[in-house]
């Protein structure tokens, strides 16, 4: 053993060892990559099932139709009526309306201060369930506007039918409770922490009606007008805030009900036309890692899932035979089965990513891909430790000299030199360099301790000052790294080692923290660092104007402003909204104060930092001696 320690000793102190941790580091970022290319294949892929055997979805037969079209016609002339009046008087009719069902009905103000858009007040009513005892409720949604701010007519008509329709049985074993929350993501985020006990007495009204603890819920986005409007599918919406997501078998049982029971296509991630290829489990896929990693509410349900209530929302879109009576059955199949719920939803999965109606992949399978990308930087710090102890031992020795002809002769014996693998010393060609962190620590800090400005900045100031809060603090970033690397090569003696324990500290708690993140999000923690992986290679630029150029260039790409702007222009494309970077900042700072938000820390205390980094390690060759 002793051999094979002092074997594996010298591997280690082996110079051709450091050339292999880019290679290393390369081999992972392709690898993570390249494993979620193959995640849309049924190698890696498997069909979906119901792990729950009380939802028995499906399995009941529906009554709603008949009469009650007659009545969700009446009820939906009502709310377009209100789409004039004030608020007060809304509520006040919304809850006349819920009264005459029967219900107990109660209203909740809410106004988050600095947040456009966020006050209004919630209309929700109590069906209490004839064979049960107030333990256990499931929701029903239906916020007066969608997230498109487009006024939920018929969603809204449909919650009061389905409020009245419900009333008249008597098999519900849970209470049911029927939500009209003033808007579709602070509504129902205030009405939720209310109802947990959780809210700020200052801005959100207490609940002076509860029931028992909440199962499920379900919301219904169906903007058709006073006069209907025929769907052809239901987009099932799933997202919830910071990349949470129910559990898998609500999901599945929506589908199960509205494809086989109801015969109601429907679609996830606005994949319309999906023929179950690759092309199109792998669109789906990146759709949902995409709408995972920004964290953001993506409907009415999203304000549950921090409080581990599985919730989903149905839209209609396109135009076809369906109307609200396949609707209403759908709602009506899907809470007969949340009612025969005897627990809460946890035997399925909590952590997949879905490429299909009925296709996903699980978190064992593609967790491995994130994981990789992160273990890139930890190959790049290890290795740059070990280089930053060599050069410490390189510089020793060129600012001593020994020639041959001055070395003492070596003592004669007649036993070989014995080798111990635990004494470095002993080991031939070892080198044992000494490292002073103390500095590097301090800078690193620092420049984390930086990020908490644009974290706080951005989440406090006005609307119409975020634009050139922005720009300006792009413009006082840039010169940042090579303010720092001037500092580190004039206070320093050692600056080129300072310079290699920065960087490498700096890479392990990336490394760290993406890893960590990914078993919370993991879409974010894999887009975060792939877009961070070059930051591993990057070293002390050449004196050379054109690859100095080049390299600067690459850098700036690389920093979360530039991201943040291409983001923004996507954004505002497809999804539409305010123009600019004013509407992305806007959006982030409206999550961060209603939602509870966590990109904005991930971008300005894990990734910034980390790319500042990689900015003083390039600029570092302006300063240091040729």
């Amino acid at each position: 053993m002793s051999g094979l320690g002092s074997a594996l000793l010298r591997l280690r102190k082996d110079d051709r060892i450091l050339h292999l941790a880019p290679l290393i580091s390369s081999i992972c970022v392709v690898f993570g990559i390249l494993w979620l290319l193959l995640l849309p294949l049924d190698e890696y892929s498997r069909n979906t099932y119901i792990s729950e055997n009380a939802l028995l979805p499906g399995q009941v037969h529906t009554y709603f139709g008949g009469s009650e079209h007659n009545v969700f016609r009446a009820f939906r002339q009502e709310v377009a009526a209100l789409g004039e009046v004030s608020e007060a008087e809304r509520s006040a009719k919304l809850e006349e309306l819920l009264l005459s069902s029967g219900l107990k009905v109660a209203r909740q103000r809410y106004h988050y201060p600095g947040v456009d858009g966020s006050s209004g007040e919630n209309v929700y009513a109590i069906l209490q369930a004839p064979r049960g005892d107030a333990t256990e409720a499931i929701v029903l949604i239906g916020a007066w506007t969608n997230t498109d701010e487009i006024l939920n007519q018929s969603g809204v008509a449909l919650v009061l039918t389905l409020a009245r329709y419900f009333k008249r049985w008597s098999l519900w074993s849970k209470d049911v409770i029927f939500l009209i929350s003033g808007d579709s993501t602070a509504g129902p985020q205030a009405w939720v922490d209310a109802y947990h006990d959780a809210h700020d007495h200052r801005y959100v009204e207490s609940l002076t009606l509860k029931s028992g603890a909440l199962q499920g819920a379900i919301a219904v986005d169906y903007p058709a007008g006073p006069w209907g409007h025929r769907f052809d599918k239901l987009h099932i919406v799933y997202d919830g805030v910071n990349g949470q997501l129910p559990n898998l078998d609500l999901i599945n049982t929506a589908v199960s009900v509205s494809t086989g029971q109801m015969g109601v296509n429907v679609a996830f991630q606005h994949m319309w036309s999906h023929e179950d290829r690759y092309k199109d489990r792998l669109s789906t896929m990146l759709r949902g890692m995409v709408r995972q990693g920004l964290g953001h509410a993506s409907g009415p349900h999203s304000a549950f899932m921090p409080y581990h209530v599985d919730a989903i929302t149905f839209q209609t879109v396109g135009d076809g035979w369906h109307d609200e009576m396949s609707l209403g059955r759908t709602l009506e199949s899907m809470f007969r089965s949340l009612n025969n719920l005897l627990e809460h939803l946890h035997q399925s999965f909590f952590f997949y990513l879905l490429m299909a109606p009925k296709r996903f992949v699980s978190i064992g399978t593609y967790l491995p891909s994130a994981m990789a990308v992160a273990g890139s930087f930890t190959v790049m710090s290890f290795a740059l430790w070990v280089k930053s102890g060599r050069i410490q031992q390189d510089e020793t020795e060129s600012k001593n000299p020994v020639s041959q002809s001055e070395k003492p002769p070596a003592e004669k014996t007649s036993r070989p030199m014995k080798i111990d693998p635990k004494d470095p010393r002993s080991v031939p060609g070892t080198r044992n360099g000494t490292r002073k962190i103390f500095s590097p620590l301090i800078v690193l800090v620092a420049i984390h301790g930086l990020g908490l400005v644009p974290l706080y900045l951005f989440n406090s100031l006005e609307p119409q000052t975020l634009s050139s809060a922005f720009q300006l603090f792009t413009v006082i970033t840039l010169p940042l790294p090579i303010i720092v690397a001037f500092i580190v090569a004039k206070i320093d003696p050692a600056p080129l080692q300072t310079l290699y324990i920065f960087h490498s500290v700096s890479l392990l708690a990336h490394g760290m923290a993406l890893s960590a993140l990914a078993t919370l999000n993991f879409s974010l923690s894999l887009f975060v660092g792939c877009i961070t992986s070059p930051l591993s290679f990057l070293r002390p630029l050449p004196r050379h104007a054109l690859v100095a150029g080049c390299a600067l260039t690459f850098w700036m790409v690389l920093s979360p402003m530039t991201v943040l702007l291409a983001g923004a222009w996507m954004w505002n494309a497809e999804i539409g909204g305010p123009q600019g970077i004013q509407g992305l900042l806007q959006q982030a700072a409206f999550g961060w104060k209603v939602h509870g938000l966590w990109t904005p820390v991930v971008v300005w205390l894990v990734w910034w930092p980390a790319w500042c980094v990689g900015g003083v390690v390039s600029a570092s060759s302006m300063f240091l001696p040729a």
